[in-house]
């Protein structure tokens, strides 16, 4: 039996409200069935999940980040799973490109809640058997759960991204970190591209605010490439923005995982002096990428196909999602 065909007897694919497009992609690659589903609302607000597809005795990935509205989103999901629980699905695999909550990963007060924790409690108490997220705001929320949980790096994505731009030459790249808890991230991007890194040392007075205050690194004359795993409302992003040029930056990209992009965020971002803002489709782009010319959105369902064709065939996920990094690189070149 092919590997498509076993994948087609073994899985069901699901899409509930918030990543159609992107499930509808990771099937494409896959060579599989997008499953049908249904997510209603009662009239009181309250949410029926229909599932359109036997799942009994079947491995179900349901495809649902759970972004603005964020408890809309996460109830489907919940509620879906139930729904597979009770017609005996094999295996629940919740694939979560965007988690929510994932900022309130600990008591940064007394009295504050620990809500990740919670959320994952709550997935797992559903019937969740497996979690596949992206780019977790801390890495130790894969902790929180009982269950596998997998969390991968849309890095090497943005990286070949900047590794293909022909006008770009990556001598000239200075790899920013927004602050001092990403320097890891624009470390890691920073090996990817042969860059030196720089470090914007800012404080944050109040959520959704921060200010820039010094840099630490040298960005005269160089292109630089600020890299974070989330922007919500472009504050921080702006802030830093600014200051880059003001030290002597030639142009400056941002890049992220996850585009929230709540409020002013879009109007800032067009307000600025960003040559281009990279963003993967972790959350839906297609009404903001209208909106705004210098988006770029780059596809995980290369890397999500990779991983649950490795979970069902029971192969490595490295080397699967390392083969997968190649294949998008090499694709260009092949183009060429």
């Amino acid at each position: 039996m092919s590997r498509h065909a076993q994948l087609r007897e073994d899985i069901v694919v699901f899409a509930l409200s918030s990543s159609h497009d992107l499930a509808e992609e990771i099937c494409r690659i896959l060579d599989i069935p997008l499953s049908p589903c249904e997510c209603l609302q009662f009239a009181d607000g309250e949410i029926l999940v229909e599932l359109g597809a036997s799942v009994r005795g079947k491995d179900v990935y349901f495809v649902q980040s759970t972004n603005k509205p964020v408890n809309k989103h996460l109830m489907e999901l919940l509620i879906a799973i139930d729904a597979c629980k009770r017609a005996s699905a094999r295996s629940i695999n919740c694939v979560i490109p965007y988690f929510g909550y994932a900022r309130q990963d600990r008591k940064a007060k007394p009295r504050q809640p620990i809500t990740s924790k919670l959320v994952a409690s709550l997935l797992e108490t559903a019937g969740a058997n497996r979690v596949i997220t992206m780019d977790l705001h801390a890495t130790q929320i894969q902790g929180f759960f009982d269950v596998p949980a997998d969390d991968i790096s849309t890095l090497s994505i943005i990286g070949n991204y900047f590794l293909k731009k022909k006008d770009l030459n990556p001598e000239d790249i200075v790899v920013v970190s927004p602050d001092h808890g990403g320097t890891v991230r624009a470390r890691k991007l920073a090996d990817q591209l042969g860059a030196p890194v720089a470090i914007i040392d800012k404080r944050r007075p109040k959520p959704n605010v921060a200010v820039a205050m010094n840099l630490l690194g040298d960005v005269s004359g160089k292109t630089a490439v600020i890299i974070d795993d989330m922007v919500d409302t472009a504050g921080t992003l702006t802030s830093g923005i600014n200051m880059l040029y003001e030290k002597g930056a030639k142009d400056v990209y941002a890049a992220c995982a996850h585009g929230v992009l709540s409020g002013p965020a879009i109007e800032r971002l067009k307000s600025s002096r960003l040559k281009e803002f990279i963003v993967t489709n972790t959350i839906d782009q297609n009404e903001h990428k209208a909106e705004y010319d210098n988006m770029v959105v780059l596809s995980i369902a290369p890397l999500c196909a990779a991983v649950i064709e490795a979970i069902q065939l029971k192969e490595s996920l490295s080397t699967a999602l390392h083969n997968a990094i190649e294949v998008d690189l090499h694709e260009e070149d092949s183009k060429n």
